[in-house]
């Protein structure tokens, strides 16, 4: 098969960039950090690059494993949940890779929320006591649990900010039929029970996160990653209270890390500002935050996988599957 010079940022082993051929591809899609290839209008081949992305900005550099840690901490959740949704993955052939069934996406984010932290605590201070329909109490804190965990989906942009919009607003345009709707915040409510339950078990607090649905021959799928620290964000249980009692910052395991160095470097996403330089330790530290938090989460030691040509291991690895279909 011919196969295309693959463009690699190969400092440190980091993979940036695909353009893989596989037999049967109708197309490919260049996501923030996703490369999706669709075989046939039946399979999609998702590959979780290195690339990584802060306020819908790609930053110039990407973080060695970081690919693998997403791709493997989303195979694990999607496994341990799929008695609760069933899900589109069919299989791993490759520590950056899975591979599962096409679904039309749903047009918006399933956003889940038990603490109001992040942008939604941005928002608060700002006076904002109502988010995309849901009241928010007066007089919380940062950080602070919600009575109830509270569904914020956004509308999701092929290019540029993902917005916020209530439930009623999606019926009401036909984004999302309502029976439809209702389904994806059953199944999301689930989900994030399963996922705290699973980090509670790990000294981890689950934060919030984001799920995203599909559907195929009528059925609703769960779809794309879940619970890994690009969807979601984690808290160290151990010193919660008492760093929420003090109005300390949490130890935490998320992307929330990456925004806050970028906001001290005076970088939103916002027009003129200039991508602080990530230095090659800062981007070795990011590496280790990333590892640190598949272990906790996952519960086992991260095992680096082998080879120093990715892309070459890849395609492989992924035609190797497709030839046994």
């Amino acid at each position: 098969m011919r196969r295309k010079k693959q463009l690699i940022h190969n400092d440190m082993k980091a993979l940036v960039k695909t353009d893989f051929h596989f037999p049967g591809q109708v197309s490919v899609y260049h996501g923030k950090v996703r490369d999706v290839y669709n075989i046939n209008n039946d399979l999609l081949v998702m590959v979780a690059t290195d690339r990584i992305s802060a306020f819908d900005v790609i930053l110039p550099k990407g973080i060695p494993f970081k690919g693998q840690v997403l791709n493997q901490i989303a195979a694990t959740f999607l496994d341990a949940t799929a008695d609760i949704v069933p899900n589109w993955k069919i299989a791993t052939p490759d520590p950056m890779v899975t591979i599962g069934l096409m679904c039309e996406g749903f047009r918006v984010e399933m956003i889940i929320r038990g603490y109001l932290t992040g942008s939604a605590w941005r928002e608060y201070q700002s006076g904002v006591r109502e988010l995309c329909g849901v009241k928010l109490p007066e007089g919380m804190k940062e950080n602070q649990k919600f009575p109830e965990p509270i569904i914020t989906p956004t509308t999701k942009a092929d290019a540029g900010h993902d917005e916020n919009i209530s439930k009623e607003e999606i019926i009401a345009r036909g984004i999302v039929g309502k029976e439809d709707y209702e389904l994806m915040e059953q199944y999301t409510r689930k989900l994030f029970a399963r996922g705290s339950q699973m980090a509670a078990e790990k000294g981890l607090i689950l934060v919030d996160t984001k799920y995203e649905f599909g559907k195929k021959d009528g059925k609703v799928y769960l779809i794309d990653e879940i619970h890994t620290p690009d969807s979601s964000r984690y808290f160290y249980a151990d010193g919660y209270e008492e760093k929420f009692k003090a109005g300390e910052p949490q130890k935490q395991l998320s992307k929330e890390f990456v925004r806050q160095w970028l906001i001290a470097h005076n970088f939103m996403g916002k027009a003129g500002e200039v991508v602080p330089e990530m230095t090659e330790e800062y981007v070795t530290s990011v590496s280790d935050r990333y590892i640190e938090l598949y272990e906790h989460i996952v519960g086992k030691s991260f095992v680096k996988a082998e080879g120093t040509d990715l892309a070459a291991r890849i395609e492989k690895n992924v035609m190797d599957f497709l030839n046994k279909k």
